[in-house]
């Protein structure tokens, strides 16, 4: 199958999505994740229409984005302070913001480096020991008090990997998202779901949908 056709069919997936749960296909991103992907194929999907792909490790990203500085590429893997520099460098937002001491990393050398860089808090609200990354819903006030409303750091949203088969962690994070927006008084997107599951994703009110495989194919290792 080629790349335009596997495009359609994830396009034509949301839009059913979006129709059954009375959505504008508009409001949904199809985020490209372009790990371990080539940069011809990046370069396809750009001419396809997408200028923004997910990123899972600094250095393959950075490398991306050096080379292709007319896209976006964003983070979404985990963010260790060591690499938090290149990160503000090389992507567009980061999404993997998951702890206060990151949060004061990145605020310093956003001033330093005098950088606006959007975040998302990704969030873990059920100790997935399995997964890397994700701040614990008690854990949240504090983050987003370490940001401190930084104008180099806006925060966009909350991202998420939700258990497999769990049918109820989306309307979970549908809800923490909404009691968010009222504490602080703004919109925020959410990110969550994949391609086998974007349609509960979907109607649980996700904006932004993150496809690997099922988008470029298999990766090459």
């Amino acid at each position: 199958m080629s790349l335009s056709d596997r495009i359609e069919g994830l396009r034509a997936r949301i839009r059913r999505a979006c129709e059954a749960a009375d959505r504008d296909p508009a409001g949904v991103e199809l985020l490209p994740v372009s790990k371990k992907q080539p940069l011809a194929l990046i370069r396809e999907a750009a001419g396809l229409g997408f200028s923004r792909f997910g990123e899972n490790y600094v250095q393959e990203g950075a490398d991306k984005a050096a080379a292709a500085p007319d896209l976006a590429f964003v983070l979404i893997g985990p963010l260790q302070r060591n690499k938090a520099k290149p990160a503000l460098q090389h992507f567009a937002e980061i999404q993997s913001l998951d702890r206060p001491e990151l949060a004061d990393r990145l605020r310093r050398l956003a001033e330093e480096l005098d950088v606006v860089r959007p975040v998302w808090i990704q969030v873990d609200l059920w100790d997935e020991t399995t997964k890397l990354g994700g701040c614990a819903g008690a854990d949240l006030p504090a983050l987003i008090e370490a940001l401190g409303e930084d104008p180099r750091l806006p925060l966009r949203g909350l991202m998420a990997i939700p258990p497999p088969e769990d049918e109820g962690a989306f309307a979970q994070l549908a809800a923490l998202r909404d009691r968010l927006q009222q504490d602080l008084g703004r919109p925020l997107r959410l990110s969550m779901g994949m391609s086998a599951d974007l349609e509960a994703a979907v109607k649980a009110g996700s904006d932004q949908i993150r496809i690997g495989t099922a988008f470029f194919g298999e990766r090459s290792y």
